[in-house]
């Protein structure tokens, strides 16, 4: 064989190892809702991977403290984020997640 044939075997069969040994990218999660409740929040997930939390803004009745920024644990899909809230007023909602 050779040196030029050797060395674009070698390269092609490098090129060929590192495509199989990529691993493939995590998905994020999907089919994420929230409830809320007068004294409660959460968020849950039912489908891909990772994880997610659930968040609330709330404005706090004095003016002076303006707003209240509230988020629950990580979870992974399946599972339920839940945190407790005030009795301010709700601003937003929402659930962040991460793969």
């Amino acid at each position: 064989m050779n040196l030029r044939k050797w060395v674009a075997t070698t390269a092609g069969l490098s090129a060929a190892l590192i495509v199989g040994l990529a691993t493939p990218a995590m998905a994020t999660p999907t089919g994420c809702t929230y409830q809320l409740s007068s004294s409660s929040a959460s968020s849950t997930c039912t489908g891909g991977t990772g994880e997610h939390r659930i968040h609330v803004v709330q404005r706090h009745f004095s003016p002076e403290v303006g707003l209240i920024a509230i988020e629950g644990p990580w979870a992974p899909v399946g599972s339920v984020s839940f945190t407790r809230i005030t009795p301010h007023t709700t601003i937003s909602i929402w659930v962040e997640t991460r793969g």
